[in-house]
Parts: C-alpha cells; sequence; structure tokens
C-alpha cells in the first residue's frame, strides 16, 4: 500500500509499541521476584537482622552485608522496570522520580536513602500491590496494541485490492472502453466505495469502544490511537486511509459518470 496512506507506518508504531509493554511485563515479573526474595526488616533498618546462608556467613564485601533492603528494592527497580518507563522520556529523570510516577509517592518516600524506614513485610505488600496495579494496566494496554494490529490488517485487507484495482484500471483509457465496460466500471466503484464506507463506521465504532482484560474496564481506543500516532502526520490512519480510497473511486466514478453520459 501507497506509504501516504501510512497504515504501515501506523503497523510499525503498534507492533513496536506491544513490544515495549511485553518487555515491561516482564520486568515487572523480574522486580516482584527480587523484592519478594529480599530479607525483611525492622521498621528501622539499623535494627535489622539479616538472615545469613546456611552453613555460613556473608562476604564482608558482599552488597547484601551493606546494603540495607529498601536500597535493594531500589536497585531492582532500576535494573528491571524503569528502562521501559523512561525510554520515552528524558533518561536523565532522578530514580525516585520514576518509582514514584511507577508504584506511588508514598513508596517512593518510604524507599528514599533520607527516610529512616526498613524494608518492612507492609513495604513489600504495598510494593507488590502496587507492580499488580500496573501489570493489569499493561496487560490492558496490550489487549488494546493487539485489537488495533488487527484493525489495520482489517483495514490493509479492505484497502489494498481496492487501490490496486485502481492503479490497474488506470492503465486503460475510459475513451477505449464501450458504454457497457463504462458502465461496469461505474458500479465497481460504487461497490468499492461502500467497501469504504463501510469500514470507516466499523472504525468510528471501534474508536468508541474500550479495551478490557480479565474484567478490568481500559483506556477508550481513540485515545489509545491518539498516543500511538502522535507523531505521524495524521492521528487517525485508518480513517484517513479510508477517507482517501474513498475519495479517489469518487473521482473516479465522477469521471466514468461524464464519459457514459457522452454516450447516451
Amino acid at each position: 500500500m501507497p506509504s501516504d496512506t501510512h497504515l504501515d507506518a501506523a503497523r510499525d508504531l503498534a507492533r513496536a509499541e506491544r513490544e515495549s509493554v511485553r518487555g515491561k511485563l516482564d520486568a515487572y515479573d523480574q522486580f516482584v521476584a527480587r523484592v519478594q526474595d529480599l530479607p525483611l526488616e525492622s521498621s528501622h533498618p539499623g535494627q535489622r537482622a539479616p538472615a545469613l546462608p546456611a552453613g555460613g556467613a556473608q562476604s564482608s564485601g558482599s552488597a547484601a552485608s551493606t546494603e540495607t533492603g529498601c536500597a535493594s528494592v531500589r536497585a531492582a527497580f532500576r535494573d528491571t522496570i524503569r528502562p521501559y518507563s523512561v525510554e520515552d522520556i528524558d533518561n536523565d529523570e532522578p530514580l525516585l522520580e520514576t518509582i514514584r510516577s511507577e508504584l506511588s509517592d508514598s513508596i517512593a518516600v518510604a524507599l528514599a536513602p533520607t527516610t529512616d524506614a526498613g524494608f518492612t513485610s507492609s513495604l513489600r505488600d504495598a510494593i507488590v500491590a502496587a507492580v499488580e496495579s500496573r501489570r493489569v494496566e499493561a496487560h490492558v494496554m496490550q489487549a488494546g496494541l493487539d485489537a488495533e494490529l488487527d484493525e489495520l490488517a482489517a483495514a490493509s485487507e479492505t484497502l489494498e485490492p481496492i487501490l490496486t484495482w485502481l492503479y490497474d484500471a488506470d492503465e486503460t483509457p475510459l475513451t477505449d472502453l464501450g458504454f457497457d465496460q463504462l458502465r461496469a466500471r461505474h458500479a465497481k466503484l460504487a461497490a468499492h466505495r461502500e467497501r469504504c464506507a463501510q469500514l470507516l463506521a466499523e472504525r468510528q465504532a471501534f474508536l468508541h469502544r474500550s479495551t478490557k482484560h480479565a474484567g478490568q474496564a481500559g483506556m477508550q481506543h481513540r485515545m489509545l490511537v491518539r498516543y500511538l500516532y502522535a507523531d505521524l502526520p495524521v492521528v487517525f490512519p485508518v480513517l484517513a486511509a479510508g477517507v482517501r480510497v474513498e475519495t479517489l473511486c469518487a473521482d473516479a466514478q465522477r469521471t466514468v459518470r461524464e464519459h457514459l453520459t457522452c454516450r447516451v
């Protein structure tokens, strides 16, 4: 399909975003696993009695012997979730600011190096619950992206044959066609226009629906599309492509009708 329909570019953006969401879901799992493996502390880290491996003491040079549980959580977040959180923004964003945007203000405060707090069961559970909430959001986004990719595929399946037919038909001048051939072409163009109109109506209905995952309502498809295609010349590439092809068919049909009129 010609690049000026922007459907190929839209498909690339949707696929890239879906891969990013998949990566973020994996990062959530890795982060939670690391958090749940950390030994718990009292409310003040200085009172912690860390668990030692069976059969020996911790090495005095190990990070575990000097790093608090909250510092370990920050490190786990930095290694897993943060790269996906800052991939579209300034990578210099402070780590705690990223934690705040992903998990919550209260968790960021509890994890701050300046806060005299230990890695307690309450903090661990709050972190896991916050991540679970973000995981649900990511699954909703993933479902929306899958639906959008299906929509893009359906649009291409509808519009590509019409464009191919238009370009092939242009190879034969209308002056070389008889009256019956012109009438058949006019009818074919009318059918193509109907398919475009149906595509546009179905797309509008899709944009007004919302993605759902596991019974959870997600963002409206229109909002997802605006987010996905903000950098494209058109915000709604499927609608723009449908209108463009319908317009090409209408112009061609009008020209055929003029020739038919002259033959009567």
